[in-house]
């Protein structure tokens, strides 16, 4: 009963609107009327600033760590409930009952269940998705490679929860991505204004 109540409020705790809560309180904005019209952190750093796309960050951040660690909490202290229960955070952050189960991408809110499960592997991928930004200066191209490569990498460790965790997130996020991939395949994709695509770009102009 214990464990199913944790599901529950794992997928409570991922519906929480964080960009759409903090825009409206505090900046008077709501992310989804402008810029690429989603609630995720990029689009709240666009349109609602950095302070408050940082706040938005660290929110759906925290969304995913908290909604994993509620099996521990609740006394069940098999490790692999943390990956499972934080699938039920991504699916209230892509779903998200406050939103008529409409969401975002669940990128912040994945990295937080890696967080709780590993802060090492965090670290890593964490270290992957900067990279692919810097190069890229795409976070989409940053999100779906990072997912992709740390399920091999998950793979290769021969830790096959987090590897099939890890492969329906990359399900997701491939999917969730399906209009950014057709932007980049036209050269069109948003790009944030730094990093070695954003430079070759702006000398292409």
């Amino acid at each position: 009963m214990l464990l199913a109540l944790s599901f529950v409020l794992a997928y409570l705790i991922g519906s929480i609107p964080s960009g759409v809560w903090i825009g409206r309180i505090f900046c008077h904005k709501d992310p989804r009327d402008a810029g690429s019209h989603n609630i995720g952190t990029t689009n709240a750093y666009r349109v609602l600033g950095p302070v408050a796309g940082t706040v938005v960050l660290a929110m759906d951040i925290l969304k995913g760590t908290l909604g994993a660690s509620l099996p521990g909490l609740l006394g069940y202290h098999q490790h692999w409930l943390v990956l499972v229960c934080g699938l039920a955070a991504v699916l209230g952050h892509t779903a998200s009952i406050f939103l008529h189960f409409k969401g975002g991408k669940a990128v912040a809110t994945s990295a937080g269940i890696l967080l709780a499960y590993s802060p090492i592997l965090f670290l890593v991928a964490s270290g992957m998705f900067v990279g692919f930004i810097l190069i890229t200066s795409m976070v989409s191209f940053a999100s779906i490679a990072t997912i992709t490569i740390f399920t091999l990498i998950a793979a290769c460790m021969q830790d096959w929860v987090l590897t099939t965790i890890a492969g329906v997130l990359t399900i997701v996020f491939w999917a969730r991505h399906i209009p950014n991939i057709q932007r980049m395949l036209k050269h069109q994709e948003n790009m944030v204004p730094f990093g070695i695509g954003h430079l070759l770009r702006k000398r292409h102009q």
